[in-house]
C-alpha cells in the first residue's frame, strides 16, 4: 500500500490537470442528493488534501486519512495556509480507526484500486460501514478493467518540466488484473542538478459485480453506479466509475 513517497514533493504539480473543483462539484452534488449538506465527512486516501480542502470550503467538517506521511505533510501545510479545521490521520485504509461515526465517507482518485486483494477490499468496506452514521453514504470511484486493459495497457508516459520530470512505464496483467507502473522521477535540487527517484505502484482492477458483493458482505446496501461525472449507467467503455453505497443495520 505504501506509495507516493518521493512523488509527494511534486504530486500537485503533475496533477495540475486534475479538475478538482469540478470533481468537488460532482461529489457535493451526490452528497446533497442523499441529504448530506453538512456534518462530518471522511476523505479516505486524501493524499495532499486538495479535495479535502474544497469540501471544507463547502461547509463540511473534514477528516482526512492517508498512509503516506509525505502526502499528509503537504496536506497539513495547505491547512496551515487556509486555516481550515481539518483533522488528518496517518493510517492504512485497511485498518483505519476513527473516534466516532461520520455522515459520509468518500474515496476519490482511484484510491480503492490500490487495494490488491479482494479480502482487503471487503475489510475496507466493513470499516467504512462501521464508522458510518445510520443510513450514512459511501461514495468512491474506481478505474475500470477497460481502462487498464485498453487505455493504459503496456505503455510509457513521459512529461518534462523545468523543475521536475517523470517517466511512467505501465504494465497490465490481464490474468491477475494487476496494473503496475514504475515511476522514474527527476527533481531539480538547489544546485540545479536533478536527483532521480524511483517508485513502484500497483493497482487492481475490480469488476462492478465484485464490488457489489464486497459491499453486501460489509453490511452495506449498493445504491448506484455511474459513468464518472455523469448520472449515466456504467458502460463497457467507462474508464472511471463512481459507486454509492449506504450503511444499513445501525439503529437511529
Amino acid at each position: 500500500m505504501e506509495a507516493y513517497t518521493s512523488f509527494a514533493e511534486v504530486y500537485d504539480r503533475f496533477m495540475d490537470n486534475i479538475p478538482y473543483k469540478d470533481w468537488c462539484e460532482y461529489v457535493t452534488g451526490l452528497l446533497n442528493e442523499y441529504g448530506i449538506r453538512e456534518g462530518l465527512i471522511l476523505d479516505l486516501g486524501c493524499g495532499t488534501g486538495s479535495l479535502t480542502e474544497l469540501l471544507a470550503d463547502r461547509g463540511y467538517d473534514m477528516i482526512g486519512v492517508d498512509n503516506s506521511e509525505d502526502m499528509l505533510q503537504i496536506a497539513m501545510e495547505k491547512r496551515e495556509k487556509s486555516g481550515k479545521d481539518i483533522l488528518y490521520l496517518m493510517q492504512d485504509m485497511r485498518e483505519f480507526e476513527l473516534y466516532g461515526t461520520v455522515r459520509a465517507v468518500i474515496s476519490i482518485c482511484d484510491c480503492i484500486n490500490y487495494i490488491l486483494e479482494y479480502e482487503d477490499l471487503a475489510d475496507v468496506f466493513r470499516l467504512v460501514n462501521n464508522y458510518l452514521d445510520p443510513g450514512g453514504i459511501f461514495i468512491f470511484d474506481l478505474n475500470t478493467i477497460y481502462k487498464y486493459d485498453t487505455i493504459m495497457g503496456d505503455s510509457t508516459i513521459a512529461e518534462d518540466r523545468e523543475e521536475c520530470s517523470f517517466i511512467w512505464d505501465n504494465y497490465y496483467d490481464k490474468k491477475s488484473r494487476i496494473n503496475e507502473y514504475d515511476l522514474s522521477l527527476f527533481i531539480r535540487q538547489e544546485d540545479d542538478l536533478y536527483r532521480k527517484y524511483a517508485e513502484n505502484h500497483y493497482q487492481r482492477a475490480y469488476s462492478l459485480e465484485e464490488v457489489k458483493i464486497a459491499i453486501r458482505e460489509a453490511g452495506m446496501d449498493f445504491v448506484a453506479a455511474f459513468d464518472a461525472f455523469t448520472k449515466e449507467p456504467v458502460k463497457d467503455t467507462s474508464e472511471r466509475i463512481y459507486i454509492i453505497a449506504r450503511e444499513r443495520g445501525k439503529e437511529l
